[in-house]
C-alpha cells in the first residue's frame, strides 16, 4: 500500500456533493421529517404451501390402488371376450359371447383409457400437492370419469352381442 491519498480522501463535504452532481447543501431546503404512523403488524405470508400430510398420504395411496386397479383391469380388458363370457355367466345369460372383433378392438380401446385416465388423474394430483392444494379428492373424481368412459367402451361390444341381445329381448318379454 501506498501512503498517497486516494481520490476524493481530502476532499469537503462541499467538494464531494459538488463532484457527485448534487447542490450544495445549503441550497437544499430542510423539509420538516414526516413521522410515519405506526405500521400495522404485517402477517407473514408462508413461502410454502400449508402442510396437510394426511392429504399427501390419501391422495398417494388412493393413486397406487389406483394404480394397481388398472394394471388388473386393464389385463382383463385386453382379453374382453373371456371377461364377457364369465359375466354372462355369472348374470345367468345363456350362450356365449360371440362379438370377438369388436370385444378385442373395444377391450383394448377401455385398456388405453384405463391407463390415460390413471395418468392424468397422478399428474392433476401431484400437481395439486406441489402447490399446497387439497388433493386427495382428485383420484376418486378421476377414478369415476374414467370408469365411465370404459363402461362405454365396454358395453359396445356387448350390446351388438347376438346372445346378449337374446336376452335383453327375452328379459323384456319381447
Amino acid at each position: 500500500m501506498s501512503d498517497r491519498p486516494q481520490f476524493g480522501e481530502y476532499a469537503t463535504p462541499e467538494e464531494q456533493r459538488r463532484l457527485a452532481g448534487l447542490p450544495p447543501a445549503d441550497a437544499v431546503a430542510e423539509s420538516p421529517v414526516m413521522q410515519a404512523a405506526p405500521a400495522a403488524p404485517v402477517q407473514a405470508t408462508p413461502s410454502a404451501p400449508a402442510a396437510r400430510p394426511w392429504d399427501r398420504i390419501i391422495t398417494i395411496a388412493l393413486l397406487a390402488y389406483g394404480v394397481v386397479n388398472v394394471f388388473m383391469t386393464a389385463m382383463s380388458y385386453l382379453d374382453l371376450p373371456t371377461l364377457m363370457n364369465r359375466s354372462m355367466g355369472i348374470l345367468g345369460i345363456e350362450g356365449e359371447f360371440t362379438n370377438f372383433a369388436q370385444g378385442k378392438t373395444w377391450g383394448t380401446v377401455a385398456a388405453v383409457v384405463l391407463f390415460i385416465g390413471w395418468a392424468i388423474t397422478a399428474w392433476l394430483a401431484v400437481r395439486r400437492l406441489r402447490r399446497g392444494k387439497l388433493s386427495w379428492w382428485v383420484p376418486l373424481v378421476g377414478a369415476v370419469i374414467t370408469m365411465i368412459i370404459t363402461t362405454i367402451c365396454i358395453t359396445v361390444p356387448m350390446m351388438n352381442d347376438p346372445a346378449f341381445i337374446a336376452y335383453l329381448n327375452g328379459a323384456t318379454g319381447q
